[in-house]
């Protein structure tokens, strides 16, 4: 298959679209196993690692808000709270109005949800291990997808 992205072709394979989505579908069947033995879906695993990242951080309490979820992980909140209603029946996070603005809905981890972070992490890196594409060629890719990312929202 050639490179060349500059010549205007209609053939499927020559679609870099059709490229990421299926990548993109393939990689969440991969984690299909992972997100099955926790009982989580995909979006809620993202969730997850968002706090955990925020809570790594030490960013304030007061701005865990659904909006801010949503922002970062581009979702919209008709997404976002009822995948956030799902967690808290799991057990995982915790949403409360907010002290300062009733308006904000305050999303913190619960221990139950922190505590997977641990196991979530080995599984995941045994799996990374596993995959035939060296650590460098993945970062490269990686730090690309971010330059297109940053690229297709300049552009809307």
């Amino acid at each position: 298959m050639e490179d060349d992205f500059s010549a205007v072709s209609m053939d499927l394979d020559r679609q870099l679209c059709f490229a990421l989505y299926a990548t993109s579908r393939a990689m969440i069947r991969a984690y299909q196993p992972m997100l099955r033995e926790f009982g989580i879906t995909y979006p809620q695993y993202l969730v997850l690692l968002l706090l955990w990242q925020w809570d790594k951080e030490g960013k304030p309490a007061h701005e865990w808000t659904v909006s801010a979820l949503g922002e970062r992980l581009m979702l919209d909140s008709g997404t976002l709270t009822p995948l956030l209603k799902r967690m808290e029946k799991l057990g995982l996070v915790c949403r409360r109005r907010g002290e300062r603005d009733e308006r904000v809905t305050l999303v913190s981890l619960e221990e139950s949800g922190r505590a997977l972070q641990a196991s979530i992490a080995a599984w995941r890196k045994q799996a990374m291990t596993g995959l035939a594409i060296a650590p460098d060629r993945l970062a490269s890719l990686h730090r690309e997808l971010w330059v297109l990312l940053d690229a297709l929202h300049q552009h809307d």
